[in-house]
Formats: structure tokens, C-alpha cells, sequence
């Protein structure tokens, strides 16, 4: 029974955070943006002490089960090691605890928090790596197979599906996300919780406590027939059933092992008193024959390796996030191909209004994506510069910051961007437009143009004569930069190839209006 709840429970968390981030469509997170939430570093960040409180409790009464309920990472990592145990049953085995490595990540995790060394930071973090791996490998996937769908509906003149654009945010990030899909897969194919119990920070955190929880995995001594069926089945590694002992710090409470003893030996509740483990001989694996232990010979040589369903599984992603990101040649008119936007290097970044300076977001940002696969204007993406990696920036080369969208605000869990209501975003500088005279077709096409202006949300554009002697002079923008707020409709509908005659520039503290 213990099994089949954590399964329920898991298998509603797991999909109801995957479906945060697939969904391209604004839906799910009116229902599960509170799941993120829920995520125990995030908590901290943000200061959510009911939450702190909450999985502190957890964790002091029915041990870690965070990291096998909550934690999308972990969850995914038993998916892994359920197929790993469908090739073969029976494939763990009991190790000690690896103090010398899992203490100095959690002492290295603390000193990149409280230094702002974003990128270790980010790639400790559990949460995180799931949501890139989400945003940069199922994502895309999950978008192409929604064209498809939604090509045949248009065939059939049926609109219940619609196309999304499909993009490469950013190639670093996807790298990034790849190898750490394809090494949690490997590491949980083999031998199950090995991240969870050895690198994973949270994990090690919640290790404190769940050694104190008042329900806990113990051993019926009589009723232990030494068959080392739980030892065999336990995928933290902490099942030790020569000593009769489990490792807490490391059991998430699976329920695996209570399921695996076929002699009723292992039992989850309160144990009052500490059983006398059995006297048994050092280095001798046992089985049970016919009421007593007989060493089993050890096989020398057995390595499992990952099966190629892994291997394929996770080159299938791959390519099919890199052919998603071939873009079709757009076409003026079917007589000339328009170029695609290039980024203008901004001095500061661009960080989205509620985050209020770019200190404050990198201190709070834990580099999760989830901002990212929700912004519906694609305006949010990874960042590539070593300063910011991995932090989400703005960027205008396929759509502006809509002021009445607050999206990113809603789902962030971490407090990174704070919640902010249309009417406030509306007046939050977040930058301010800048005009590059040499790359305006007024000028260098003797073209009228005004796109800038016109489609300025705030009117902090106008269109002044390029000779103030001369009223007939061709007409160039002008930006009122204390109106401006930085959304970059200028930049994003500015016509100019490949580098847009207007771009917005970032402010390192957010202005009010």
C-alpha cells in the first residue's frame, strides 16, 4: 500500500510539473503553478516559510519523501531505474554512504549561493536541471508533435489545433541539458538514487532530518530470512540486510523493499525499540535454502550497462529539438527572403519586470526555465553570457513583452520575479530604447517608415524631422527615455535587417513610473 500511494502521489506531481512546461497554450498553470512551489530550494529562496515548515514537518514524520514524491528530478530518475529493472530484476546492492564526496558538493552548493556563482549553483540544483531538460528537450518535441497535429486538422479544415513556433533558445543550454539527461539516465539505469544520495544538495539537506522521522523502514528480526531480496531491490542502496540496518539519511521511502520481502520482515511505522542485528560472516552474500543461510557464489565480472533504448531515447530528443529548430525561408512577397533579426549587444541585460534589478534575480533566479517555457512571446531565453549563464534574459527578435502579460510573475517559485499586476508592469522601466541612426531605412532606403512609433504602447516615441532646420526633411524617431519602459515592441517591429535601427538597453534596477 506504502508503494502504490508514493506511485499515485509521484505520478501526479511528475505530471502535472512536465505539463507546466510543455504547455504552450496559457492553461495548466491557472491549475498547477502552485507544484513548483512546492520544491524545497525555491521555497527558501522566495522565503515561503509555510512551505519550509511544511516539508520540514514531512521529513521529521514520514521520512524523505520529498525526493520520491515531490522532486520532479528524482521522480524521474525511478522512472529510469524501473526500466533498468525491467531488463533485469534484483540489480542493486547495499554501499556505504559516500561522505568524502556528497558533504564538500553540499559545502561547495552553499558557498555558490550566498557568492552568486549562478552556474554552479544552477546546475546542482535539482529543480532546476529538470525544468532544462524540460524546456530544451521535451518542449520542443512536445511543440513539433502539436504541428503535426495541427497540420492534419487544417487539412481536414479543423482548428482545434494551431501551430507554435519552434525555436533554439539558446545552444548552450541545450548542450547542457542533454548531458545531464543522458548522465542521470545512466547513473539511475544502473544503480538507481546514486545522484540523489551522493550529489543532489536538497537531498543531503533532507538527510539531516529524516535521520530524526518517526516512522521509519525497520526489520522484523525473527521473521528475516536473510534472502537479500530488499538489499537487491533497494535503489538508494542504504538496505544493509546483513546487519539488519537501513541507512535513513538515504532512504526516500520508496516502499520498494517492503514490497520485495516475501516474508513480512520489513515494516514501515514507529519502531520503539533498535533489534540486535544477527551475527554474520564479513563478505558473504546470503540467500534463504530451506530454513538456513548458504553463501551465494559471487559472479565476477557482471556490469549492466545502459540498454540502447536509453541511448536512442535520448538522441531521438536531441534530434528532433535540433530539425525542430530548421526554419523555413520567409518570403516577401515570393521575391526576396527576409533576414532573420541578430541580437544587439546590450551593455546590461534585460531581466523581466516584478524581478526588480538584475541583483536581485540573479540572487533568487535558480536557473529552473520555467519562465521561459511559459512566456508566450517568446521574449525570454537563456542567456549565454558568462556573467548571467543560464539565467533567463529578454531578448526581441520574436516578440515583444506585451504589458498586460505577467505570466513569468505567476510561475516563478523562487522569487526571482515577483508577482506584479498588468496596471504596475505597464509603469516598470525595465530599460529604455536607444535609436542607431545608421541602420534606420529612413536613412538608408529614403523610405517613410514610423513603425516605432506607432506601435509604442507608451507613446515615448515621435517622429521628429532628421534636419531640425529642415520640416521636410525625412522623419527619424525620437525616444522620450523617461516615458519609455522597455517592452521592445520598437525593436521587435522595427523593419531594418539584419540589425534593428532601435533596440532596448537594460536598466540594473528596475524604475517605476
Amino acid at each position: 500500500m506504502l508503494r502504490k500511494i508514493r506511485i499515485v502521489l509521484a505520478a501526479v506531481m511528475f505530471i502535472g510539473i512536465t505539463l507546466l512546461f510543455l504547455d504552450f497554450t496559457g492553461t495548466m498553470y491557472h491549475w498547477v503553478s502552485w507544484m513548483p512551489k512546492l520544491q524545497l530550494l525555491e521555497a527558501v529562496l522566495a522565503l515561503n516559510i509555510v512551505v519550509i515548515v511544511t516539508l520540514v514537518l514531512l521529513t521529521l514524520v514520514f521520512g524523505r519523501i520529498y525526493c520520491s514524491v515531490i522532486c520532479p528530478l528524482g521522480i524521474m530518475q525511478d522512472i529510469f531505474g524501473w526500466l533498468g529493472k525491467k531488463q533485469k530484476k534484483n540489480r542493486y546492492t547495499y554501499s556505504k554512504e559516500v561522505k568524502w564526496l556528497r558533504y564538500p558538493v553540499l559545502v561547495l552548493f552553499i558557498i555558490a549561493l550566498v557568492a552568486g556563482i549562478g552556474t554552479l549553483f544552477q546546475l546542482l540544483a535539482p529543480y532546476s536541471a529538470f525544468g532544462r531538460i524540460a524546456t530544451n528537450l521535451l518542449q520542443p518535441v512536445w511543440l513539433a508533435g502539436n504541428n503535426v497535429l495541427a497540420s492534419i486538422a487544417e487539412h481536414y479544415d479543423s482548428y482545434a489545433f494551431y501551430h507554435s513556433n519552434v525555436w533554439l533558445r539558446a545552444l548552450p543550454s541545450l548542450i547542457i541539458s542533454a548531458v545531464t539527461l543522458i548522465v542521470l539516465a545512466i547513473l539511475a539505469w544502473r544503480n538507481g538514487r546514486t545522484y540523489c544520495n551522493t550529489i543532489c544538495p536538497v537531498g543531503t539537506v533532507l538527510s539531516f532530518l529524516s535521520r530524526f522521522s518517526w516512522l521509519k523502514i525497520h526489520f522484523d528480526v525473527e521473521k528475516c530470512k536473510n534472502c537479500s531480496l530488499c538489499t537487491k531491490n533497494c535503489k538508494a542502496s542504504c538496505i544493509d540486510f546483513k546487519t539488519h540496518t537501513v541507512d535513513y539519511s538515504r532512504c526516500v521511502v520508496c516502499g520498494d523493499c517492503i514490497e520485495s520481502c516475501k516474508f513480512g520482515a520489513l515494516k514501515w511505522g514507529h519502531q520503539q525499540t533498535h533489534p540486535q542485528p544477527l551475527p554474520v560472516r564479513e563478505g558473504s552474500d546470503y540467500s534463504q535454502e530451506q530454513g538456513h543461510t548458504t553463501p551465494l557464489p559471487h559472479r565476477e565480472g557482471q556490469v549492466v550497462g545502459p540498454s540502447r533504448r536509453s541511448f536512442l531515447l535520448s538522441s531521438a530528443l536531441l534530434t528532433t529539438a535540433a530539425l525542430a529548430q530548421k526554419k523555413d525561408k520567409i518570403m516577401d512577397g515570393g521575391l526576396a527572403e527576409i533576414a532573420d533579426k541578430v541580437a544587439p549587444e546590450r551593455q546590461t541585460p534585460l531581466t523581466p519586470p516584478g524581478s526588480k534589478s538584475m541583483s536581485n534575480f540573479a540572487q533568487h533566479c535558480t536557473g529552473c526555465h520555467l519562465c521561459i517555457s511559459e512566456c508566450p512571446n517568446n521574449v525570454l531565453r537563456p542567456s549565454s553570457d558568462l556573467l548571467h549563464f543560464m539565467l533567463p534574459t529578454m531578448s526581441y527578435e520574436l516578440g515583444y513583452c506585451r504589458p498586460e502579460c505577467n505570466r513569468c510573475s505567476e510561475v516563478c517559485p523562487a522569487g526571482a520575479i515577483l508577482p506584479i499586476k498588468a496596471e504596475d508592469k505597464a509603469s516598470t522601466q525595465m530599460g529604455h530604447a536607444v535609436w542607431i541612426k545608421k541602420n534606420c531605412v529612413v536613412l538608408t532606403d529614403e523610405v517613410e517608415c514610423g513603425n516605432c512609433a506607432r506601435h509604442c504602447p507608451v507613446g515615448a516615441i515621435e517622429m521628429v524631422p532628421s534636419d531640425p532646420d529642415n520640416d521636410e526633411s525625412p522623419y527619424v524617431p525620437a525616444v522620450n527615455e523617461a516615458r519609455c519602459i522597455g517592452c521592445g515592441a520598437c525593436e521587435y517591429l522595427c523593419p531594418a535587417r539584419p540589425h534593428s535601427a532601435i533596440y532596448v538597453e537594460g536598466h540594473e534596477v528596475h524604475k517605476e513610473l
